[in-house]
């Protein structure tokens, strides 16, 4: 196993403690943040690390970071379930008409989530 694919799992490991930590959030976010970012100056074609990076920033609220991040995995041509998920979230956040991100949820059906990505958090109530 390579020293990337490792950080992935690390960082989808520290990712998933981010729940039950809420009064470190942020700092989690940063650390997870400057992780992803070293990937990405490595592998600056890393779909897994954009994948994750995308759905922290949309986690953060920041959304058109997020979407840029998902968007440059989507031209690098990554075939992952979670970046369409993540797209829809994103899209759905930015208040975005149901059309543009339904075709995202539909193409999502039929992919396979990549062990190293993870979704972003939806909660409709919560913006």
């Amino acid at each position: 196993m390579n020293s990337v694919t490792k950080r992935l799992e690390n960082v989808k490991k520290l990712q998933a403690k981010r729940r039950d930590n809420d009064d470190y959030w942020d700092q989690i976010n940063d650390l997870l943040i400057k992780e992803l970012d070293e990937i990405l100056a490595i592998e600056p074609g890393n779909t897994s690390a954009l994948i994750n990076i995308g759905a922290i920033y949309s986690d953060m609220g920041e959304d058109e970071q997020a979407l840029e991040y998902l968007r440059k995995a989507l031209d690098l041509g990554s075939d992952d379930k979670n970046l369409f998920i993540n797209l829809a979230i994103v899209m759905t956040y930015m208040g975005k008409h149901p059309e543009e991100y339904h075709e995202y949820l539909e193409i999502a059906e039929s992919k396979i989530e990549d062990p190293l990505t993870f979704k972003a958090h939806f909660d409709p109530e919560s913006r």
